[in-house]
């Protein structure tokens, strides 16, 4: 009999043998379809009552919840709200019902944000989500610069409080963060919080702030200088820095020093090195300011290729080898260090623009070996296949990609004649480019980048010199505006986001392949120097990949120091 049937014959109370009692509401049921949702019930029915026994009076929860309870059991369906679910979580756990419980943290893991991350994981203590509590403290984790200005953060307790503060991958771009977010929480009840600064002062890494700031900020504030259980922790943490301004490559390792993992890193794959194709990897660590050599060569030697990351894996798309342009698409899984072909494109593609919306990869123009390209293709992972879509009204090989508002944006190139200097987009739900606002400068081996609402145009080469300049374009009002440019000209280059910064890195200057690597600051429209490369190339492609569960392979480890920038 279906539960559909069974759940009619409850609402008619048609056969049912037992009655719930909850406060003074009853419900009437069938035994059978609770002993099957539920071992609570299956014990309660079997084990410690009489067959005789029909009423039973349950507490610890409201009749609005035991309605919902066997609405589950009879439909296997339930109806989860903000306003249900911290009830309806804690009676299902009660009642070992785990459909539900696992519906109720779905729903609250969907609703993670700043504002309600802390209260989560603090319910989670109470209600026994081992994987939802994981969840939540990993959000916090993760978002700790806007967590702090939350209600809930002035709540937490200070051995949590402790315990975030000495996570080595504690997500704040500067140490600074960390010591204003100590100052915010005693200030919420300073009289019982402020003999507590000593103890969290020391979990800072105070000697990865900037001298002056350490100066200004940290040794001249109130709570500090007044406590004198402070003043070790300050002497520590500056004999440290003094002691690298004049030992920049010492071994020494404190925790005041070390760096924190990064939430995300930035590869640096293949490209040409010293006119020889590079098959090495290298990850950036955004932290530590510091590339590793991850020595995951690719499968195939590869340059003017397409990189994406999607789902934890990065995708090497076309290229060229020096004999061959590749239509071959190769996946790296970074967890197994392991490559695997994936199915092949339609086209073979060197000079390729790649790019990534809603989980698939968009592959557009390029060179075959014979002509550049108009055409473009979109590969799906779940099924292994690439599938073609609307061609770009212009032949662009050299061009670059990215994405905006659910838009595919391409821009620039060369169509085997001249630079270009037009752009278009793609809508994925009318499969149509539409050819927008001309750039201000002829580009081609340029990057494009969303980023700060934007799509950016940065360097490249214009059919006479490479260029420094940058540009940025706003689809609101269909208009290119002028930036800062880089320090450096450059065309061939790898170009990310990654810590609400851009990034350049490598590249060809018009006279050799380049180790530098540049960073963009859209709120100040300034850039300013990063690490280098160990490795000196153009023609290379970048990706970020976020959240590896082993990014730890591919950060400077934490007992390594941070030496100065």
């Amino acid at each position: 009999m279906s539960s559909s049937v069974f759940n009619e014959l409850r609402l008619e109370g048609t056969i049912c043998d037992a009655v719930i009692k909850v406060e003074d509401v009853s419900f009437e049921i069938h035994r059978v379809i609770l002993c099957k949702c539920s071992p609570y019930f299956l014990s309660l029915f079997t084990r410690t009552s009489t067959p005789e026994k029909k009423v039973f009076d349950i507490t610890g929860l409201s009749p609005e919840m035991m309605q919902l309870i066997i609405e589950f059991a009879y439909t296997g369906s339930v109806s989860v709200t903000w306003e249900n679910v911290h009830e309806l979580l804690l009676a299902a756990g009660q009642f070992n019902i785990m459909g539900v419980v696992q519906t109720c943290c779905d729903f609250l893991g969907e609703q993670l944000c700043p504002e309600n991350c802390i209260g989560i994981f603090q319910f989670t203590g109470i209600c026994f989500a081992t994987e939802l509590r994981h969840k939540a403290y990993h959000y916090i984790i993760d978002h700790f610069e806007k967590v702090v200005f939350s209600e809930e953060f002035l709540q937490l307790p200070l051995q949590q409080l402790t315990n975030i503060l000495c996570r080595n991958d504690l997500n704040v771009r500067n140490e600074s963060i960390a010591f204003e977010a100590v100052l915010r929480w005693i200030a919420h009840v300073p009289d019982e919080r402020e003999a507590h600064i000593p103890v969290l002062l020391s979990k800072v890494r105070l000697a990865l702030m900037s001298i002056d700031y350490l100066r200004i900020n940290v040794v001249s504030n109130e709570l500090v200088k007044n406590n004198i259980k402070c003043r070790p922790i300050i002497s520590e943490a500056i004999s440290i820095m003094c002691h690298f301004l004049t030992n920049r490559r010492s071994q020494l390792c404190s925790h005041f020093n070390r760096p924190r993992q990064p939430n995300a890193v930035l590869l640096a794959i293949g490209g040409l090195s010293f006119n020889n194709s590079s098959e090495f990897i290298e990850a950036y660590d955004v932290r530590a300011d510091c590339w590793i050599n991850t020595t995951n060569q690719l499968d195939h030697l590869r340059t003017n290729h397409g990189t994406a990351s999607l789902n934890g894996s990065i995708y090497c798309v076309g290229g060229f080898d020096g004999v061959e342009h590749f239509n071959s698409v190769s996946r790296f899984d970074l967890a197994t260090h392991t490559w695997e072909e994936v199915a092949p494109m339609y086209y073979r593609r060197c000079y390729v623009s790649v790019t990534v919306l809603d989980e698939c990869i968009y592959a557009m123009g390029g060179y075959d070996g014979h002509e550049r390209l108009c055409t473009a293709e979109r590969y799906r992972p779940e099924t292994n296949q690439w599938s073609l879509i609307a061609p770009m009204q212009e032949h662009r090989s050299d061009a670059s990609s990215t994405t905006l508002h659910n838009k595919v944006y391409v821009c620039g190139g060369f169509n085997g004649t001249e630079c270009l200097e037009t752009a278009e987009c793609y809508s994925p739900e009318t499969n149509q480019w539409t050819m927008i606002a001309h750039m201000n400068y002829l580009r081609s081996g340029l990057g494009i980048i969303a980023y700060a609402g934007y799509v950016y145009a940065v360097g490249g080469y214009d059919g006479f010199t490479r260029l420094c300049n940058v540009e940025a374009y706003n689809p609101r009002n269909n208009t290119w505006y002028e930036m800062t440019p880089m320090s450096n000209p450059r065309s061939n280059f790898g170009i990310e986001v990654l810590d609400d910064r851009l990034f350049v890195v490598g590249g060809f200057n018009g006279f050799s392949t380049a180790y530098s690597v540049e960073t963009y600051d859209a709120t100040t429209d300034e850039w300013s120097d990063a690490c280098a490369m160990e490795i000196s190339r153009s023609a290379l492609s970048c990706c970020v990949v976020p959240k590896l569960p082993n990014r730890a392979e591919y950060v400077v480890p934490c007992d390594d120091v941070l030496t100065e920038s």
